[in-house]
């Protein structure tokens, strides 16, 4: 397949899927309507004898990549960026050794996954709409490169990809393949973070921004200044094709900050964040900081179309140079206590006796309640406030 490695007879033999569609109705029986084995099988070479889920999980809605991943995508630069972009609309930042460099979710909502490679790493960003997930993927398994597609099937109402070498199925909100020859394994998480337009240009000024795609005739191939999901971020919007059991200690909408380390999982809920700004917090045995930036745009804007604010969030591991710091807000600007140093919403001193340093940045999502709550039901509420059903964007 374009893209892909040339593999010995041995590799194809351990690593590719099978010549010809399996019939599902031998795997599942009388499980599946006949339509929907009609849907989960056509025009798959997917290896549905190796798989970690039931099929019956699966809701099969569209054609693969009938939602158009980006393949061969394009930049401009922050220092002269189109004019199309706007201030405090929300991007997905990933900076890898110096290479920095903005996806807008006006774009991933769209499209959902982009195929790239930043610092020399292939990576996959990707984001489910229906979910508010954003998630950074290395694109590299078992020394193998892949490139990731739309399924067009939805599993607990997440987006499921597939790779084009395998044609594996994948769970975005895990990274973890469900269906295929490469079930069972796992994508390795990288560090990204959704912050508004305007602080990428700041913090990153050599910075590359995604450009929307255009056609021959120079119209843009989706509508990307409506977004398609309006007004679904709002804390009374149900779930889409969610079949699976809510989790009440949260309305099913709230926005959440995930952050798991090992088996250890918390979620603050976004209210709280709001609230609070900064958080110093251990997870696992993790010293973290959150910064919440309460200036950045939700994607999805309201149900007239209307903008709202939503806000974002960075995590960073808060030790440096084996010294553990404690940040506290001050007017506009973060400070650490130990120094009073002064620290940027992307981990870096700007001033101070720690001018110049650089905070690990920690893996994080931001997610809907329902969703992270349905894979990882053990998580750890975390918030000194009650009332959490506040403005959430």
């Amino acid at each position: 397949l374009p893209g892909s490695p040339e593999l010995t007879k041995d590799e194809l033999t351990a690593f590719a899927s099978p010549a010809e569609p399996v019939d599902l109705t031998e795997l599942v029986g009388a499980e599946l309507s006949a339509a929907k084995r009609h849907q989960l099988s056509y025009n798959w070479f997917t290896d549905f004898n190796r798989r970690t889920i039931d099929l019956t999980e699966v809701t099969a809605l569209l054609p693969r990549d009938r939602i158009k991943p980006v393949d061969e995508p394009e930049f401009g630069t922050a220092i002269n960026p189109p004019a199309y972009m706007r201030a405090r609309e929300p991007v997905i930042a990933i900076e890898i050794d110096g290479d920095a460099r903005a996806y807008p979710l006006a774009i991933l909502m769209w499209q959902e996954i982009v195929n790239d490679e930043v610092g020399g790493i292939p990576v996959a960003v990707t984001f489910c709409p229906l979910c508010n997930t954003a998630i950074t993927f290395s694109r590299i398994v078992d020394g193998h490169e892949l490139t990731f597609g739309t399924s067009g099937n939805l599993r607990n109402s997440d987006l499921v990809m597939w790779d084009r070498m395998t044609e594996s199925w994948w769970q975005q909100a895990t990274g973890e393949a469900i269906v295929g020859s490469l079930a069972g394994k796992r994508l390795e998480f990288l560090p990204s973070a959704i912050m508004a337009w305007e602080t990428f240009q700041s913090e990153y000024p050599r910075g590359k921004v995604l450009l929307r795609e255009f056609d021959e005739y120079g119209q843009a191939i989706r509508p990307y200044h409506e977004p398609p999901y309006q007004g679904y971020d709002s804390v009374d919007a149900d779930p889409f094709a969610f079949d699976s059991v809510i989790d009440d200690r949260l309305p099913a909408n709230i926005r959440v900050l995930t952050i798991k380390t090992g088996s250890h999982s918390v979620a603050y809920p976004w209210p709280f964040l709001a609230e609070s700004n900064i958080i110093n917090d251990t997870v696992g045995e993790e010293d973290v900081v959150v910064f919440f930036s309460n200036d950045t745009l939700s994607a999805f804007r309201d149900r007239r179309g209307e903008d709202v604010v939503s806000g974002s969030t960075s995590v960073f591991c808060r030790e440096i140079d084996g010294r553990t710091l404690s940040f506290r807000v001050d007017g506009d600007r973060v400070l650490d206590i130990e120094t009073e140093s002064e620290w940027s919403v992307t981990g870096r001193a700007v001033s101070g006796p720690l001018a110049g340093a650089t905070l690990r940045p920690v893996i994080h999502q931001n997610h809907f309640w329902f969703a992270w709550a349905v894979f990882e039901p053990d998580t750890e509420l975390r918030s000194n406030i009650t009332d959490v059903t506040g403005p959430v964007g």
